[in-house]
């Protein structure tokens, strides 16, 4: 009888833990090896200083292990980024000084001062990600800060300050959100915004699960079974929005949502969304002329993996990674699992994650911020990786004991990656339970840079040095108003190659990133020409532009 109850206890305790293996195989070793390094940690001997709260103790409550977001963005308009950062805190008591999220201004060549509390964009709710977009036309920024508790709306001011208009514009959403997004989903002419939720999870039901040592953890999502619902907002262009979530369709379908990111996946002239979700399919909510939404992911071939399995969905990506147009769409999943790389097959999508080189590498760790990303500028999309675990590790190398190296995956022809030392980019690689991963070139010399969020731990701001860059152009988009044109898409001429490019800020995880284009050029000097797509479906064309410099085209500016 003592055998069998201990069974059972065992039986439970594998089924409450997270992940499939501790040390999958093939797993690098952490130690320093001898390849240049593509990245130097410049954070806190820069000023940007910032250590994540999660708050969390002995009770393992659920909130504590998925906080840590971040933006890139240019608050002011002086042409370089400026940094927002996401802090958790105290989920027993979300408000305390603990949880205060901070800005810091760019001063020049990523060197920050930190202007929180002269520009009241401190929300000290218990947070996980941030939005931007300019939802009042002002050609200011504004943020969306999505917290366990209630949401933020934060109006960029222009003046160096911001003011919480939550209350007015009725988008507080009191759940459990994650990611999100702005996007003009009907072509008026304002930003639209959808909220990912992921659990309705409260104190009051936290359950005690148990890791494969028999220790106290973090229990899965699938322990409570109460995924949420996502949350539409539309824009009602005064200042306010409408909660139209069931009116455009999204009450249909739930999920434990993480990840989120925008496109026009069927190139009918409208943005679709697309859900990265954790342990239920993934999402793709397909826009039916700017009226509602319609979740095509089963039909369409992104809800599961290539075996049907559902996986722990985390961070997404999406880019044109085969240059034939379309976009393919990337989801980060847990420890144990691959990624999900599918690519689009004229609007019906394959997952070729094993073909690509992203099989066996992408499952040694449990990763959460991912971008597609040029940064060594040789005209190939590279690709990295936070990474940090949810369940402590049984034999951990830090004392965080859900830390983990990041990853970096070099870009090559046809779109497929290969696994690069050293591990995550930088000369000693960096250990931390890393969660948003944030794109921007912070210090505009023509290299991205990658933001990296790690649950109670520090900041890191990994300054590209990629040993032999290749030339390179930005182009900063903009319509007819002089605001980021989000949801268009650009064509960019090189010699015989096409490149597409959306312009687009959410993807990673809990991330909102630079929506500049950036094309590699690797020794070419400049680019042929242009050709944008507006979200209204019209055209417009631009010449040739010079590499080693960001250039602006704006709507109505064109041949």
């Amino acid at each position: 009888m003592h055998s069998r109850k201990t069974l059972i206890s065992l039986l439970l305790m594998l089924v409450a833990c997270w992940g499939c293996s501790d040390t999958p195989s093939g797993a690098p070793a952490a130690e320093t090896p001898t390849a240049p390094a593509w990245f130097e940690e410049i954070g806190a001997s820069n000023g940007l200083i910032f250590n994540h709260v999660s708050g969390h103790d002995d009770q393992h409550l659920f909130p504590e292990i998925l906080g840590g977001g971040a933006a890139l963005f240019d608050m002011d308009g002086d042409g370089d980024l400026d940094v927002y950062l996401v802090q958790s805190g105290d989920v027993r008591n979300p408000g305390s000084p603990a949880g205060e999220n901070r800005l810091f201004r760019n001063d020049g060549d990523a060197r920050f001062t930190d202007v929180t509390a002269a520009s009241g964009a401190g929300d000290l709710g218990y947070g996980m990600g941030v939005v931007v977009g300019d939802y009042d036309n002002d050609g200011d920024p504004d943020l969306y800060v999505t917290n366990f508790g209630p949401n933020v709306l934060l109006r960029n001011d222009g003046n160096g300050k911001f003011t919480d208009v939550t209350a007015r514009a009725g988008v507080g959403h009191a759940g459990w959100s994650t990611s999100g997004a702005f996007l003009d989903y009907d072509n008026d002419g304002d930003l639209d915004l959808f909220v990912v939720n992921y659990v309705n999870w409260s104190i009051g039901i936290e359950q005690a699960c148990y890791n494969r040592s028999g220790l106290h953890d973090y229990c899965l999502p699938t322990n409570y079974l109460a995924p949420g619902t996502d949350t539409f907002y539309r824009n009602e262009g005064d200042g306010r929005f409408a909660d139209v979530t069931e009116v455009a369709g999204f009450h249909t379908a739930f999920g434990n949502g993480l990840g989120v990111t925008t496109g026009d996946f069927d190139r009918n002239g409208f943005q679709d969304l697309f859900v990265a979700n954790d342990t239920t399919v993934n999402q793709l909510w397909l826009n039916q002329d700017g009226t509602r939404f319609v979740d095509e992911s089963l039909l369409r071939g992104c809800a599961m993996d290539e075996h049907g399995t559902a996986k722990a969905g985390m961070g997404v990506a999406v880019a044109d990674i085969d240059d034939d147009g379309d976009d393919d769409i990337l989801v980060a999943n847990l420890r144990g699992q691959t990624d999900s790389m599918f690519r689009n097959e004229n609007g019906i999508f394959r997952d070729v994650t094993g073909n690509v080189g992203l099989g066996q590498t992408s499952r040694w760790y449990t990763r959460f911020g991912i971008g597609l990303v040029d940064f060594d500028n040789d005209g190939y999309l590279d690709l990295f990786e936070a990474n940090g675990r949810v369940e402590a590790s049984a034999e951990p190398e830090t004392d965080d004991v859900y830390a983990e190296p990041n990853a970096l995956f070099r870009g090559l022809p046809g779109g497929r990656f290969e696994h690069i030392l050293p591990q995550g980019g930088t000369a000693v690689p960096l250990m931390g339970t890393s969660r948003a991963a944030v794109f921007g070139d912070v210090d505009g010399d023509g290299g991205v840079d990658v933001l990296v969020v790690n649950r109670d731990g520090a900041a890191h701001l990994l300054r590209n040095i990629a040993p032999g860059r290749g030339n390179w152009v930005a182009l900063r988009v903009l319509d007819r108003h002089g605001r980021d044109a989000l949801g268009a898409t650009v064509r960019v001429t090189l010699g015989e190659r096409v490149v597409t490019r959306d312009v687009r800020a959410a993807y990673s995880y809990c991330a909102s990133n630079d929506p500049k284009i950036h094309i590699g050029l690797g020794t070419a000097t400049r680019i042929d020409g242009v050709e944008i797509r507006w979200i209204d479906g019209t055209t417009e064309r631009f010449g040739t532009i010079e590499a080693g410099a960001t250039t602006t085209l704006q709507r109505g500016r064109g041949d």
